[in-house]
């Protein structure tokens, strides 16, 4: 295995392990962070001049996972780019993570206390994962057709 596909692999694999370690906070500190976030983003808001009564705890837990899940679509694209695979096979291992890692995030809820897996996270969580993909393909593909040079391939 080449060093750049340890590296994405352990970058995947880590945020993987920071998105289920997440979902294993009780219903009580997973509230208390989102309230903290919540009251930030007010702050900023009412700053400058926003009404930040709209939004609500609701709204910062989905952009959350919207967000989340996004990253994990863009680390995803590298490090399945390290690996010698077909473009049919790069693009099914994509898919393929993309579901099972939402799916088995919000089944670890059923087990936290306060907790519930809501399917509908994890249609939010795929769709972020796949915004995720189409931005990383999208700036990869800008990037190729204004000549940006790849980068040393000894890496």
């Amino acid at each position: 295995m080449k060093r750049r596909q340890y590296l994405w692999s352990a970058a995947a694999v880590l945020y993987v392990l920071f998105i289920f370690s997440n979902s294993m906070k009780t219903a009580d500190l997973s509230s208390a962070d989102s309230g903290a976030v919540l009251k930030l983003v007010q702050q900023v808001l009412t700053a400058g001049g926003v009404d930040s009564t709209i939004i609500t705890e609701h709204v910062i837990r989905k952009t959350a996972h919207f967000t989340e899940y996004a990253a994990l679509g863009i680390l995803l694209c590298l490090c399945f780019r390290t690996f010698a695979l077909s473009l049919d096979r790069r693009v099914l291992s994509q898919v393929l993570v993309s579901f099972l890692v939402p799916f088995t995030d919000e089944t670890i809820q059923l087990f936290v206390a306060g907790r519930s897996g809501q399917i509908s996270d994890v249609w939010l969580d795929c769709a972020g994962a796949a915004f995720g993909t189409v931005v990383f393909m999208a700036a990869a593909r800008i990037l190729s057709r204004t000549g940006v040079k790849k980068r040393d391939k000894k890496l």
